[in-house]
């Protein structure tokens, strides 16, 4: 993956700007990981704000959204400081790209790719309808 084809957006409110960029170094390196040799990524949004005072601390509220091929995938995670709400939130992330990539592998649990409802297409393309009556029968879809 070239190195423009992956965007971050990073926002924040009410951050140093030392701990913003301790924060963008670390979303930016586990995204890049995550993305590397593979093109379902095109980018992500992260989102750092404060949406509440608890009473003993400032509640941090990480949002990270990445930009994934064919649906956007996207992890909340609210914690007392900035950096473990965010690390909650990318480890979210992760796991769900990981699963959404394990499953789009299993191509032969798709519908449609069952052994035979593809000899059903296959005998509907060919137009032989004697086949297909043999197949409904050994299937039992009589309708």
């Amino acid at each position: 993956m070239n190195e423009l084809d992956f965007t971050i957006e990073f926002d924040s409110e009410n951050l140093t700007e030392t701990t913003e960029a301790e924060l963008f170094t670390e979303a930016d390196r586990r995204l890049r990981n995550l993305a590397e040799g593979h093109t379902d990524l095109t980018g992500a949004a992260i989102n750092m704000r404060q949406p509440a005072k608890s009473q003993t601390a400032y509640l941090h509220e990480a949002t990270v959204v990445v930009y994934c091929r064919p649906e956007n995938i996207a992890a909340t995670e609210k914690k007392d400081n900035p950096m473990p709400a965010l690390k909650g939130a990318l480890s979210a992330v992760e796991r769900q790209v990981r699963e959404k990539r394990a499953k789009l592998k299993k191509h032969w649990e798709r519908p449609g790719n069952h052994p035979i409802e593809q000899e059903v297409a296959e005998l509907l393309a060919a137009g032989d309808p004697d086949m297909l009556e043999d197949t409904e029968e050994a299937t039992g879809d009589n309708d």
